[in-house]
């Protein structure tokens, strides 16, 4: 393997365990407080919990490597929907009590990565799908 692949690998596995963890934290530290914040925000309470359940669950595809380029689309689109939602108007640093859109931009600009990125060597897809 080689030093992308080795570095591919490292990155996605730390995308997938900073989405499990904040999947994680979500349910742990009570998800109906995430669907009282979504529903302030004016967005339907329930995609607390499909958010949620993609970060937690879903995410252990990327570490498998298994339908990478779905499953960091979907990623991205939450990142998307969490900056323009949330974080926009906070700025990239933030406001002095909550932290901007910069955290959001760096997982969006890795999930958009490995959309494009090619297969990895040391991946389920490219064991199963092989182009």
């Amino acid at each position: 393997m080689n030093k992308n692949g080795i570095g591919n690998v490292i990155l996605r596995v730390v995308l997938d365990l900073t989405f499990f963890i904040h999947g994680f934290s979500k349910f742990q530290g009570g998800i109906a407080n995430i669907v009282g914040f979504f529903d302030s925000l004016g967005i339907p309470g329930f995609i607390a919990y499909v958010v949620a359940v993609i970060e937690l669950i879903v995410g252990f595809a990327i570490i498998l490597g298994l339908g990478t380029r779905i499953v960091t689309t979907v990623f991205a689109l939450i990142m998307i929907g969490a900056i323009f939602t949330v974080k926009l108007s906070l700025g990239f640093l933030g406001n002095g009590q909550m932290a901007g859109y910069e955290f959001e931009l760096v997982l969006l600009a890795v999930s958009i990565y490995f959309v494009f990125a090619e297969k990895s060597r040391m991946s389920l897809d490219h064991k199963f799908f092989q182009s």
